[in-house]
């Protein structure tokens, strides 16, 4: 029987300090295997009260959706060596990109935060040329209030369908958390990373699996991106709104939710088709008159149906698998 997310003998050994990842800096990543003698019974207790409060949360969000009656389990995944052993192979090919962008980036946003101009704007007093090359209008800086602070967090929702095991989309979108991952570390931004998938039992008819929240943030994290599966159907418009939620209540100015999926809603019973269709569309507009941006990025055959559901206009057409990882690092750059 499977044990519900909620209870104390729930899996999870996780610690804040038993491994030790050497991220600091632009050297390559290092680790330190971890010592499960070293988790502390506080820690222990802390992180099952975190994960008992993400599923309070989690239902409180659906409540009053047409989700209401899904059974839900959020879960905070575990991780092992061999997790530890994944993402040094998945990351060491990246983090030279990422760090290259972080470089050019991290002297900007020093100079951001003592700015007396926001850019990338649709309308302000002061043209930026640079900004023209990207074409989405947004050429203009605009004078900030007196109490205004740049600031970001960022959303990355992963589609765990069955789908995601074709074509290379798993590893692709597990080195694409990797190099987001590691950027916001390099740059200080607040991330959230969450996978999810439907109907893996009548008992648990949504799974949500919390990687990364900005909550809790735990430097073994990376560890747990390597837990990303393919695994059953996708509820989209339920994982969306839950993971809008936890972002519209964070104090951020910009928030942004990138949602990573390779195909178009489908989980029993009826969520198909129009259905489904129109109850993520609702779910986008609602949080957008919240402060969500929204972005799809489709790596699968179903580019044309996700891009008609989120519009073109907040569509990314990853076409190319291998440069993913660095056209997503970039695209969060831009809204610093």
């Amino acid at each position: 029987m499977k044990k519900s997310a909620d209870s104390d003998k729930s899996s999870s050994r996780v610690s804040d300090d038993s491994t030790q990842m050497e991220s600091s800096g632009f050297g390559a990543p290092k680790y330190h295997q971890a010592n499960p003698e070293s988790v502390s019974e506080e820690a222990k207790q802390k992180e099952r009260d975190f994960r008992k409060k993400l599923n309070q949360d989690a239902r409180e969000i659906i409540s009053d959706s047409i989700h209401k009656k899904v059974k839900l389990i959020v879960h905070r995944p575990d991780y092992d060596l061999e997790n530890q052993h994944e993402y040094v192979r998945l990351s060491q090919g990246l983090m030279p990109i990422v760090q290259e962008i972080a470089r050019k980036t991290l002297p900007y946003l020093e100079h951001e935060v003592s700015s007396d101009f926001a850019r990338n704007r649709y309308y302000g007093s002061k043209f930026q040329a640079d900004s023209v090359a990207y074409r989405d209008y947004k050429y203009f800086a605009k004078k900030r209030p007196p109490t205004e602070y740049p600031s970001l967090v960022v959303g990355i929702r992963v589609d765990e369908s069955a789908s995601m095991s074709a074509y290379g989309r798993l590893e692709a979108a597990k080195r694409a958390v990797i190099a987001v991952y590691e950027y916001c570390q390099l740059c200080n931004i607040p991330i959230l990373i969450y996978g999810d998938t439907a109907d893996v039992s009548k008992m648990e008819q949504m799974s949500i699996f919390a990687y990364a929240d900005s909550d809790k943030m735990d430097a073994n994290d990376r560890f747990r991106l390597m837990k990303i599966r393919a695994r059953s159907n996708n509820r989209d418009g339920m994982a969306l709104r839950i993971m809008a939620e936890r972002l519209a209540v964070s104090p951020q100015k910009t928030k942004l939710l990138i949602s990573i999926s390779d195909g178009q809603p489908k989980a029993m019973d009826d969520y198909t088709g129009s259905y489904a269709v129109k109850d993520m569309q609702q779910t986008i507009q609602e949080y957008e008159r919240k402060g969500i941006t929204f972005l799809a990025a489709a790596i699968g055959q179903d580019k044309d149906v996700i891009s008609e559901i989120y519009g073109n206009e907040r569509f990314l057409d990853i076409t190319n698998l291998h440069e993913f990882p660095a056209k997503l690092v970039r695209i969060i750059a831009r809204y610093l």
